[in-house]
């Protein structure tokens, strides 16, 4: 039987909040190696301007990461084991959560010029 998509039945916003924080955890302005192996750091959480912002060279929607500015959305994610919340200023990504495939990477960031 193939793995079930979505296992832990996370909502579309802790989808796509998940996934940005995944996309930061490959950055090094935002992230740094956590204090357990297969743990990173995140920090430096970008704020929108107008209708988007920036992760990296990727323009993000801003209704797509309303979830960022959202306590109750990082609570659900810690509770799942995704990340260790440090609400609203950093999360601790776990393992788990950097291996997480939510299936949303190519769908919320978007590398087109603006």
């Amino acid at each position: 039987m193939p793995a079930k998509k979505n296992p832990l039945n996370l909502n579309p916003l802790q989808l796509k909040t998940l996934t940005l924080l995944q996309a930061l955890a490959t950055l090094p302005d935002h992230s740094q190696a956590g204090p357990d192996p297969g743990t990173i750091l995140i920090g430096n959480i970008p704020h929108a301007h107008g209708d988007h912002f920036h992760v990296g060279e990727a323009a993000v929607s801003a209704r797509d990461a309303t979830g960022l500015g959202n306590q109750a959305v990082w609570v659900a994610l810690e509770r799942k084991g995704l990340i260790k919340s440090g609400f609203p200023y950093q999360a601790l990504m776990t393992a788990e959560g950097l291996a997480y495939d939510t299936g949303l990477r190519d769908a919320i960031l978007h590398h087109a010029a603006h």
